[in-house]
């Protein structure tokens, strides 16, 4: 029989590529659907169909593909758009809790 003490517990987090497909969102290319569809004929376009929740963010074009690598580094490029930095909290958390590989 297996006995589980709660001193032993760890907290669970999903796999890092799982959180991040729960936080980072794809603008849809067509949100109203094909061209000459009735759907949404008389509705406003909503992009998200369920609620936000915290962290939840859409990629956009004008940001890092890497965050951890680049964050805190201003774009240097005359004219670039900001990268909109949240100064107060680290964008990557998920390999914080994995321990070093030593082999």
């Amino acid at each position: 029989m297996t006995v589980f003490f709660k001193d032993n517990e760890e907290e669970y987090t999903d796999f890092s590529n799982v959180e991040k497909m729960r936080n980072f969102l794809t603008v849809e290319q067509t949100p109203e659907g094909p061209y000459g569809a009735p759907r949404g004929k008389y509705e406003p376009v909503e992009n998200k169909s369920t609620p936000w929740e915290e962290g939840q963010q859409y990629y956009t074009p004008t940001t890092y593909e890497n965050r951890s690598l680049h964050q805190g580094m201003p774009r240097r490029f005359p004219g670039a758009h900001d990268t909109h930095d949240d100064k107060e909290k680290s964008q990557e958390r998920e390999y914080q809790d994995i321990p070093p590989n030593n082999t």
